[in-house]
């Protein structure tokens, strides 16, 4: 095998390229894992190699003799026939060809992102193109994990900001009034909201990790941690009322715990300060329900609401309501906004398929 290999390079070393035997060269183009795809001054595809199949769908035989316009999505053609024939006109390069990143069209008719490296040459007198082409499918969806994931960091700040704002005007409050008299039940009070916060920081941390969804997953009692929520909210003279029918749920108790609040504070902070607040079970156990008498959410905002920075309020941070869907999502679930009984805003919670029901 070394003799072998020996007397190839021997052979091959010192040959221009027009000297090797044209045989090495089909064999390397055929082997290659990057398609190659070479198209003529009308953009007629004149050459495909073996490779294009795995990354277009589409053969050899199918590509040569039509038009490269067949790999190129419909929002795009015209701006390739534009470019490419100025390039023709006047020599002049509207982008590097090196590297360049754009969408193909599959032969099923999805769109692929492929980096392509572009090069002029002549071929009998026929002026020709020919595009390296190499699928970086896994490439883009790992920018794009990375790309949401800093988006998730960017919101940190902002999300502790505003989810720590209501345990720690307790511990304030409760620290004040230790200043004139000391209570073991309101100390107990202090550390409890205090150890609050901490989860929120946890939970946070959680969020911003693309890779990690939910920290612990438990059974739980959903009307004590809709109890538990209620107490941790500057809830004026709103009322709480329980479904009688509420079960269990599994869910990350401190997660569900900020869901919650935020909810609730949004149903005090936009139905007024005796807004009434009802959460029960979804018909079929598929989920749960937490609905106010308040003024509701317009159906053009239904969507908006979920979007980070998002408010209607002069004096609102447009926070709360995306972390509730953050939530959501790490729990595999779907949320939406309609109309309660009473006029005001309904949010439904329902669980996958494959997620724990109640």
């Amino acid at each position: 095998m070394e003799h072998e290999s020996g007397t190839l390079s021997d052979r091959l070393e010192g040959e221009t390229p027009s000297e090797i035997d044209t045989d090495f060269f089909r064999t390397l183009v055929a082997n290659t894992s990057e398609g190659l795809l070479t198209i003529d001054s009308n953009s007629t595809i004149v050459f495909a190699n073996p490779a294009i199949e795995d990354i277009l769908g589409y053969s050899p035989a199918e590509l040569v003799g039509s038009s490269k316009l067949e790999i190129i999505p419909e929002r795009l053609r015209s701006t390739h026939e534009r470019q490419l024939q100025r390039y023709i006109e006047t020599g002049e390069k509207n982008i590097d060809w090196d590297g360049v990143r754009l969408p193909a069209l599959h032969k099923d008719g999805h769109e692929v992102p492929v980096m392509i490296s572009l090069r002029e040459h002549e071929f009998e007198d026929t002026r020709l193109f020919t595009g390296v082409f190499r699928d970086i499918s896994e490439l883009k969806a790992q920018e794009e994990r990375l790309e949401r994931q800093n988006e998730r960091l960017e919101r940190f700040a902002s999300v502790l900001s505003h989810d720590v704002r209501n345990p720690l005007n307790i511990a304030q409050a409760y620290t004040d009034s230790l200043r004139d008299e000391l209570d073991r039940e309101e100390i107990d009070e202090t550390a409890a909201a205090l150890e609050r916060i901490e989860n929120i920081v946890d939970d946070m941390l959680l969020l911003t990790n693309a890779d990690r969804s939910v920290d612990s997953v438990e059974q739980v009692f959903l009307e004590g941690i809709v109890t538990e929520a209620w107490q941790w909210v500057s809830t004026a003279d709103a009322e709480l009322v329980i479904d009688d029918s509420m079960a269990t749920i599994r869910v990350d108790q401190s997660q569900c715990l900020s869901l919650l609040e935020n909810l609730f504070n949004n149903a005090v902070s936009h139905g007024g300060s005796s807004v009434t607040v009802r959460v029960g079970t979804l018909d079929g156990s598929e989920g749960f329900y937490i609905e106010d008498d308040g003024q509701g959410i317009p159906e053009k905002y239904r969507t908006d609401v979920f979007e980070h920075g998002f408010t209607t309020s002069s004096d609102g941070t447009g926070l709360g309501l995306s972390i509730v869907q953050e939530i959501a999502l790490a729990h595999d679930w779907t949320v939406t906004v309609t109309d309660s009984s009473e006029g005001g805003a309904r949010f439904e919670f329902r669980f996958e398929d494959d997620s724990p029901e109640l």
